[in-house]
Parts: structure tokens; sequence; C-alpha cells
């Protein structure tokens, strides 16, 4: 097989680097020959005779990069991450170049780990104990037992599947929303007790819980949780979101804490990033927050690296690359 030449454009962020670019550099490494871009050198020779650009999270790529791109004749842009609403994707399918992402089964795994992670400190109402521990107060508050709860997961796809792997040894009941079909072997060892269509989005709002969101973001889905859905929710019912933050009305969450008309929230995603963490609904005993942690695991970097290896061995044996977005 055919070495390639392949350009990585790491995340700007540098605190970033660890551990995505040493696990991606060694993965590619061992089968092609992969540069890191360099911001403080000139940009066109990067670029020269390169096979494949692999975007961080599609947050690194700009336009004059994609148009050098085209002009080398890249063949594959992929972008190691799952969510490209930040990526100028009408703009690189105009040059040309195919982009395929690293979707979510790759992250499946650590999404729900953080989403079963809010489910419980909500229900143990974590901040309040660990408040009173450091007043010196035992025995108080009582927490809730998630047997027999209803777990609403809109969206049923990789990571909302691998929620409710965690979520039904805790005996919850799982009731879910998802646009398309659900394989027979799925639903045979899930089992949920309701599948339905978006039709049926406000029957699962009413009904959960706990409500958590497992969609991409675009404009479909953007505000699927509006004030409206928000209402529909029980008072004692906690929203969780580890996908994109815009896909709730972020405002009206945030009245909706605050006058107390739901239960609490677990948020990893917001839809101004960085959120203001003084703001008074960041503070309540109810909400507990991490700064998009959710999906950045150990092994989400090895999953993403691999899907990205197996691209680009695909392209060196001119075969069709998996998981294109451009189409």
């Amino acid at each position: 097989m055919k070495r390639l030449k392949v350009l990585f454009l790491p995340h700007p962020i540098k605190e970033l680097a660890s551990p995505w670019n040493d696990d991606l550099v060694a993965a590619v490494g061992a089968r092609h020959e992969i540069s890191v871009f360099d911001e403080e050198q000139p940009l066109a020779p990067q670029f020269e005779g390169v096979d494949v650009v692999i975007d961080h999270g599609g947050a690194a790529g700009t336009r004059e990069q994609m148009d050098l791109g085209a002009a080398n004749g890249v063949k594959l842009w992929q972008i190691l991450g799952t969510g490209f609403d930040h990526f100028d994707l009408d703009y690189i399918k105009a040059r040309g170049i195919p982009v395929a992402n690293a979707p979510g089964q790759f992250s499946s795994v650590a999404l729900a780990q953080s989403a079963m992670m809010f489910i419980l400190l909500l229900a143990h109402r974590y901040r309040e104990t660990a408040a009173n521990f450091n007043a010196g107060l035992l025995y108080r508050p009582a927490g809730m037992e998630l047997e027999g709860r209803t777990l609403g997961l809109v969206g049923f796809g990789a990571s909302g599947q691998d929620l409710a792997r965690r979520a039904r040894p805790f005996g919850m009941r799982i009731m879910a929303i998802d646009v398309r079909p659900i394989e027979p072997q799925i639903l045979d060892e899930l089992q949920p007790e309701f599948l339905g269509g978006p039709e049926d989005l406000d029957r699962v709002v009413a009904a959960s819980d706990f409500l958590s969101l497992h969609l991409h973001l675009n404009e479909q889905t953007r505000h699927t949780i509006d004030r409206r859905r928000l209402n529909l929710m029980q008072s004692t019912a906690c929203l969780i979101n580890v996908a994109r933050g815009a896909l709730a009305d972020e405002e009206a969450l945030y009245e909706a804490l605050l006058e107390g008309r739901i239960g609490g929230a677990g948020l990893d995603v917001f839809e101004r990033e960085p959120p203001d963490p003084t703001l008074p609904v960041y503070q309540l005993p109810n909400v507990v927050v991490t700064p998009h942690t959710g999906g950045i695991t150990d092994g989400t970097s090895r999953k993403r690296a691999a899907c990205t290896v197996e691209n680009i061995d695909r392209i060196a044996q001119h075969l069709e690359p998996l998981y294109r977005i451009d189409l």
C-alpha cells in the first residue's frame, strides 16, 4: 500500500494537544508520512503534495487552507471529530474536496458515561451533599433511587444507545425518539418501552424524569428543547445535555432553572462557549456543569485516530472514504 502524505491541522487551542496529537501522529505515522501544520511557517509549502488533510474537530481549517488543498489535489479532508457545525462545509464542497468526519460511535462511550454521571449526581443531589459535608452536616439531603424512573432519549443513535446500556442496569425505563428506524437487534438488546419519531417528542418530554439530548446540531435541531417543551417537563425532571448547547434554548432553560420550573440540569455543552461561570444559574445546587469534556477521553482519542487511519488507508487503495458528510 502506498504511503500517503498527510497534513494534520491541530486545534488552535494548544493545550488540547494531548492526547489527540500524540495518538493521531502515532497511529498515522506508523503507515503514512504525517506532518503537523506549523502556523509560524509559510502556508503554501506545507500543502505541497499533500494527499489527506486532518482537521482537528473542524475548528482548524480556514478557507485559504481549503483553497491550497484544492490546488494541490487533496483527496480527503478528514475531520477528527463528530460535529461539523463550526466547519465551512459549503465552501469546501464548492472546492471539490471530499470531507469525512469521525461519527458518533467513536465518542459514544465517553458521552454516555458523562450523561450517566450527571444522572447520578443529580439523583443524589451532589452539590447539596458536598456543601453539607463542608458545613459538617450529616445525613442530608435524601437522594433519589433510579429504579423505575424514566429516561427519555432525544436521539437514539450511538451515544443514546450506549447511555441506555448504562441506565438499564439501574432499573430505569427507556423511552426514545429518532428520525430513522432502529435495527431490530438493538431493540432486542435495549428493549425501550417506547420508541417514536419526532412527532412523539412532546410525549417523551412530558413523561421523562431525566431527558437526555443526543442529536447533531443543525437548523432543524436548533432549540429542539424550546420554551414550550420546557413547560411540558415535570417540575422534578432534569435535562441532560452532552451533545450541543444550542439543542436547547439556553435563555429559556436558564429561566426555567432559576424559577424552579424543572428539577435540575447536567450540562457539558453551552449555546455560547465558553459560558460565563458567574451566571446565577451555575450557582444553583441542582445544576451540574463540566467544561465540554463529555466526549474527551483516552478511548475517544484512540478510536478517532483509528478511524482516521482507516480512511487514509482507503484513499491509498483508491477506495471511497467512509463517513463522508459532503454528499
